[in-house]
């Protein structure tokens, strides 16, 4: 796959490509004191979208048996709603509450998290960007593909500023729900069907994919422990500087954005990896009322069944103190039969429901296969 399709391919999939400490009851129905969606859809509305086409689109999500909707309001660069301190497109998720309301549907606004595109803050704030081993920043020199320009998530002014934008989000009065993408660091490794689609091989972590080494990093870990972390000999086998990096993620997610949903009586979800320590991601630690894990089977060169593996493991790292909704991608599902299969797996796996991505994909099969799945399970 040459470098332009890889980016449509996975800007087109940014759900493509972060303990618990109180156990409670195993049973999906009462895992959380919220009455949560069950069958969640991620969409991707256009900015040109009328009210009648957004409530076309909400109606037949709705009759599909879908309950919540999440639509991608912040995707790295200009926001699809007012905030103060960003650039605003357009004013699409205030048009879009009522609507998907009137249709039956919670609506969950789905935003990235860590990436930022935006030539403003490239600009004014270089030194919030992540830095790979090599040295080279995320905002000039990005991994993979050119919107990789992440953010480090250790930086205080970076913490304020994600937060800024969680704050407002949990500000208006009638959204149902906060959703995180990106919440991460980029992937030190790919999973295994999307490195030759980009004719690239990773038997190990090399030093243009690992992230971060910025100054705040280092100094901090080298506070910490008395290890410069550009010193370490083999950092992919060292367990302490995993679990730094692992850390500022979660204590950005724990400190800074949930609290602020949460004081507003917001959900708090995220799309997290199943393989979470490729993106430096230990998504079981943070404390959301749920989650959506991407177990896109086809990334991973995996069948149906492993849906339902990363589905119990999941709840394994939770302690089954929150419920999974686990997430299906369109395309891998496309075969007659591999939904209900897909979703079976899930299911058995121990999933409270499903998510899939995307409605702008589906196909018209697709959409009659998940309204029989749904109504069966109602």
């Amino acid at each position: 796959m040459k470098r332009k399709e890889f980016i449509k391919y996975m800007a087109g999939t940014s759900l493509t490509l972060a303990l618990g400490s109180q156990a409670c009851t195993k049973s999906n129905s009462s895992i959380n004191s919220k009455r949560l969606p069950r069958y969640w859809v991620w969409h991707r509305p256009s900015t040109k979208a009328t009210d009648d086409q957004l409530k076309r689109e909400f109606e037949e999500m709705r009759s599909l048996g879908f309950e919540a909707v999440l639509p991608q309001i912040f995707s790295s660069n200009k926001a699809l709603f007012n905030i103060d301190g960003y650039e605003t497109e357009v004013p699409l998720l205030e048009r879009m509450i009522p609507l998907a309301h009137e249709a039956g549907l919670e609506l969950h606004a789905w935003m990235w998290t860590m990436p930022c595109n935006n030539p403003r803050i490239i600009k004014d704030h270089p030194d919030w960007y992540a830095v790979s081993r090599e040295g080279k920043p995320a905002h000039t020199d990005p991994a993979y593909v050119d919107y990789y320009k992440f953010l480090c998530p250790r930086k205080q002014e970076v913490r304020a500023f994600v937060q800024d934008r969680v704050k407002a989000l949990a500000a208006i009065d009638d959204l149902d729900g906060i959703h995180l993408d990106y919440v991460r660091l980029p992937d030190v490794i790919l999973a295994e069907a999307l490195q030759p689609k980009y004719d690239i091989v990773q038997d190990q972590e090399y030093p243009e994919y690992d992230y971060c080494y910025c100054t705040t990093c280092r100094s901090g870990y080298e506070a910490y422990s008395g290890v410069d972390p550009m010193d370490i000999k083999d950092p992919a086998n060292d367990s302490d500087w995993y679990q730094y990096r692992y850390d500022a993620v979660v204590g950005m997610v724990n400190d800074y954005l949930a609290p602020v949903a949460k004081a507003k009586n917001k959900t708090i979800t995220a799309a997290v990896f199943p393989n979470w320590e490729s993106v430096r991601q230990q998504w079981h630690r943070f404390d959301l009322d749920a989650f959506l894990p991407m177990l896109y089977n086809g990334f991973y060169n995996e069948g149906i069944d492993w849906i339902g593996e990363e589905t119990t493991k999941a709840l394994e790292r939770l302690n089954h103190s929150k419920p999974i909704y686990s997430g299906l991608f369109s395309p891998d599902v496309q075969e007659a039969g591999a939904l209900d299969k897909g979703v079976a797996s899930a299911y058995n796996g121990g999933a409270s429901g499903f998510s899939i991505f995307s409605f702008n994909d589906l196909s018209d099969s697709q959409k009659q296969s998940i309204k029989k799945i749904i109504a069966a399970r109602s």
